[in-house]
């Protein structure tokens, strides 16, 4: 019985008590939370239901849960419910409600851990979109990293995911991008706004051995050509080191298009008309304040050209007119005045700002030796995604952007990540998945016939902590989307390793040579086998591989 389906129960229970002592039902929550106690001498499970509920209903905690204990202590689920405190009910279950619990695993396979409560949504989640004027640095590499893992997080529990890269290839960034790459060609200096680095060189060479001709035209045309052939050679690179690390995109969206379209034009009428713009100072100002943001934005300036915020505004306005219910935006740490002026851009469209979701990452450092590494080989001034896969590798990368909430800056030891030891959370969590697999290549190679598996006979201490472990995932999997935290799954991951361990360590799960094959023999290598399903869907969450053999 996982910890959902026992709150189902408490709930069923409660609604059958108070209805034997004339209370209101309508006092009871919807969903009952059940928890692990600290001390596990207190038992599998505990909840405070009856404290929660006790004063509305008119009654007193502890009598409230008495009644309650001993409704549940009836059911054979149940082993034993006892009242502690002012009104805590402390449950044990039953050893065959516990072995449910790796049955339904076995069950349900790759599906366990998934849910229904986004089902129906569908949700645009964009996150890195670098803009194509260099390789894709540090802050990119984690939300690559995490992006793709929250949108797997997301689809386990039930969204339609679109992931997008919003493709920024209009704007002076570019122009600088196109500078360089002329200036390069020409074995001039760097421009004095422009980029250095290694690729500039590598790209601008690329591009004269494709056009010949590039340098031979006048200043705009020549700088037209590197801007167009410069900005695809190196989007391309930027897509193929997103795929290599095991990031792929549904949509990639051009924001010239929202120009060349008329799209920009078009929302801002549309504003204009309804009255969300005004005209002061020659310039056109969105009422933003209105919306909650610390001041009204530029839309229009007064030379006439568009701001960056107006491509903004279109944009959402597309991603919601593709059907999205709910638009995730995930960017950096230099973007906290984004999260206002994009939900009062999109009210202002005439949506809900409850359709906008901002999400801001924070810096990532890198650590060799005990120092920060702060140049790279290739970009010159910034260390790249593909700076770090080098170092210690795509699941080792992964895994240490992933396992940190963003909201706080992220130290990674080079030298840790890379190594082969428990101290490596990745290789400790994969470490897992290997021995769980060798189990049955050891059952295999010395051909030992299991009888039927007897799940009620997993009573040790150590089987129990890992069953009730497992049964924790899909209630980690539903708050790693709710939040926005798949962060949460990486250090479920290690916790469910490390009971592993500890289980491996203190249970024989095959028979000696020399020893019968029992039921619980066969109890316990199922109870391996739920683990390992559940080791490789988290794993899986991640974006990180399940290795059968280390």
């Amino acid at each position: 019985m996982t910890p959902a389906a026992l709150g189902e129960l408490i709930g069923t229970t409660a609604s059958a008590v108070f209805a034997d002592h004339n209370l209101d039902t309508a006092v009871l929550p919807e969903t009952v939370t059940v928890e692990r106690p600290r001390n596990p001498e207190h038992g599998d499970y505990a909840t405070n239901l009856a404290l929660q509920v006790a004063k509305k209903a008119g009654v007193n905690p502890r009598e409230l849960a008495g009644w309650l204990a001993d409704a549940l202590g009836a059911d054979d689920a149940v082993a034993s419910a006892e009242v502690a405190g002012p009104g805590f009910l402390n449950i044990r279950l039953a050893a065959a409600a516990q072995g449910e619990i790796v049955a339904r695993i076995r069950e349900a396979g790759a599906r366990f851990g998934h849910a229904d409560t986004y089902a129906g949504s569908r949700i645009n989640l964009e996150f890195v979109s670098a803009n194509p004027t260099g390789p894709i640095h540090l802050g990119g590499t984690r939300w690559a990293a995490v992006g793709d893992s929250l949108g797997r997080v997301l689809e386990a529990a039930g969204a339609e995911v679109t992931r997008e890269y919003y493709f920024n290839d209009h704007g002076r960034q570019i122009d600088r991008f196109a500078r360089s790459l002329v200036a390069a060609a020409k074995g001039e200096p760097t421009p004095e706004d422009g980029y250095g680095g290694a690729y500039i060189a590598d790209i601008a060479r690329r591009v004269v051995d494709k056009r010949p001709d590039a340098l031979e035209h006048g200043p705009e045309e020549t700088q037209e050509i590197f801007r167009a052939e410069g900005v695809e050679m190196m989007f391309a690179h930027i897509k193929s080191s997103l795929h290599e690390f095991g990031t792929d995109f549904d949509v990639f969206f051009h924001e010239n298009s929202l120009f060349e379209s008329g799209a920009v034009d078009a929302a801002i009428q549309k504003l204009k008309d309804n009255g969300e713009l005004y005209l002061a100072d020659g310039a056109w100002w969105l009422r933003s304040t209105d919306f909650g943001d610390d001041k009204d934005r530029v839309v229009i300036k007064s030379d006439g050209d568009a701001a960056y915020i107006a491509g903004d505004i279109a944009y959402i306005g597309d991603k919601i007119g593709r059907g999205h219910d709910l638009c995730i935006y995930m960017l950096g740490a230099d973007h906290h005045g984004y999260i206002a002026r994009l939900k009062a851009a999109a009210v202002a469209l005439g949506y809900r700002a409850e359709q906008v979701e901002v999400l801001i990452g924070q810096m990532v450092n890198l650590l060799r030796d005990g120092q920060a590494v702060k140049m790279s080989k290739r970009a010159g001034t910034v260390i790249t995604l593909d700076d770090l896969v080098e170092a210690i590798g795509v699941d080792a990368a992964r895994y240490a952007m992933i396992r940190s909430s963003v909201d706080s800056s992220l130290d990674i030891d080079l030298d840790l990540w890379a190594s082969q030891s428990n101290d490596n959370p990745v290789y400790y969590v994969q470490y897992a998945h290997a021995r769980l697999c060798s189990l049955d290549r050891k059952a295999a190679e010395t051909g030992v016939e299991l009888p039927a598996a007897d799940l009620a006979a997993l009573t040790h201490e150590r089987e129990g902590e890992l069953i009730r472990t497992l049964g924790e995932f899909p209630a980690v999997v539903t708050a790693a989307a709710e939040l926005r935290e798949p962060h949460r799954v990486a250090r479920y991951a290690e916790r469910l390793a490390g009971v592993f361990h500890r289980f491996y360590d203190n249970c024989p799960i095959l028979p000696k040579a020399d020893e019968e094959p029992t039921a619980r023999h066969a109890a316990r290598l199922e109870l391996a086998r739920a683990s390992r399903q559940v080791l490789a869907n988290a794993l899986d969450l991640l974006g990180v591989t399940a290795p059968e053999r280390m």
